[in-house]
């Protein structure tokens, strides 16, 4: 029997199924298997069943696969079910783990191993499509990502930002002086209609770009390394980077006020229930949302999915927060998805970060490189 409070397989996909609302009866229905041997199964009576049938379950709740297979190893006391199936599939996979063993490579060092092939083989979309319309005195004749920062552009701070983090795939979707934007080593996408849509919309004018593992993030923000890399740790099929000392950016503000802020409040879990400009409660556990989202492959094809379930149904209506789906934001998809029971992940940060957003923040940030 599992010791009291411990996560177990049959807990986990009681969990999920009563997030995504779903009855014991209908899952064992999608599942193909009799009501009473899910409900063993939920109740740890049973060990967890055949590798299949997990990856079934991981589908249907849209669970992090990892976690799920994870549980079920340990559940049948053994390795987790995917591992045996990754070693048979790609039987140089031994080599490499005896390596480890010979050469006693510690966590440290095949965290570091595992980071560097998580950085090299994750693209970064940047959003870089809007007018700037906050700072026209400074963004008349180009876009806010060419602002100079100390001789550098933020699109370059950004970009040698990713490549210290190793991540040297970039793409980037452009619409407001789309041609300003020209820097070598860039697959670019346009949004012709950067004037009528929002930062939604301008995602899936680059709908190619987001699979496999992808970072997608907003181009007017100034960050340091440790920020990326927390993100590109999270295994999380969907993961966004939350600033929980976020308060104090905002004093002094005026032309970006604190009511303005793109708030998420999580759970104990740290996954969204509310993203947004909302109001948040001194008893909410929440921080700022600083435009920087990952998506694994999996985390790719229901981010994906869900976009264009919500485009079907809300074209031209109001959707979520936004006056027509047509003007929504990133945040009102992943809210719709955290609606749904789609587990978000919150990667957890402490400063690190800056918003270019007015006037006031450009002519502020300008002042620190000054100095």
């Amino acid at each position: 029997m599992p010791r009291p409070g411990t996560t177990t397989f049959g807990g986990h996909v009681r969990r999920l199924r009563s997030e995504k609302g779903m009855g014991q009866r209908e899952l064992a229905r999608a599942l193909d298997v009799s009501p009473s041997y899910l409900n063993d199964i939920e109740k740890d009576k049973r060990v967890a069943p055949r590798p299949e049938l997990v990856r079934a379950m991981a589908d249907i709740l849209e669970a992090d696969a990892e976690r799920i297979f994870d549980l079920a190893g340990r559940s049948r006391n053994a390795i987790p079910p995917d591992v045996g199936e990754l070693v048979l599939d790609n039987p140089d996979i031994v080599g490499l783990l005896r390596a480890i063993a010979d050469y006693g490579l510690n966590g440290a060092e095949i965290r570091r191993i595992k980071e560097t092939m998580m950085a090299s083989n994750t693209r970064v979309l940047i959003i870089a499509a809007g007018l700037g319309s906050r700072m026209r005195s400074y963004t008349e004749n180009k876009p806010k990502c060419l602002l100079d920062f100390g001789g550098k552009t933020l699109l370059q701070r950004q970009l040698s930002v990713y490549k210290a983090c190793g991540a040297k795939d970039i793409a980037l979707v452009r619409g407001y002086k789309k041609d300003k934007i020209k820097y070598k080593g860039i697959r670019y996408h346009e949004n012709p209609n950067f004037e009528n849509n929002n930062i939604l919309n301008s995602i899936f004018c680059a709908e190619d770009e987001i699979n496999g593992h992808v970072i997608v993030a907003y181009s007017d923000i100034l960050f340091e390394d440790h920020v990326v890399r927390r993100l590109l740790d999270s295994e999380h099929d969907i993961s966004i980077v939350v600033d929980i000392d976020w308060k104090g950016t905002y004093v002094g503000r005026k032309q970006h006020p604190i009511d303005e802020a793109e708030n998420v409040i999580f759970d104990a879990n740290n996954n969204v229930v509310n993203i947004g400009k909302i109001l948040t409660d001194k008893r909410d556990v929440h921080g700022e949302f600083i435009g920087m989202m990952k998506l694994t492959p999996r985390g790719a094809e229901i981010f994906k999915r869900h976009f264009h379930r919500a485009k079907a149904l809300y074209w031209g209506k109001p959707f979520q927060r936004a006056e027509t789906f047509e003007k929504a934001y990133l945040t009102d998809m992943i809210q719709e998805m955290a609606d749904l029971g789609v587990p978000v992940h919150c990667v957890i940060i402490e400063r690190g970060w800056k918003e270019i957003d007015t006037v006031e923040d450009y002519e502020k940030a300008l002042l620190e490189f000054e100095e």
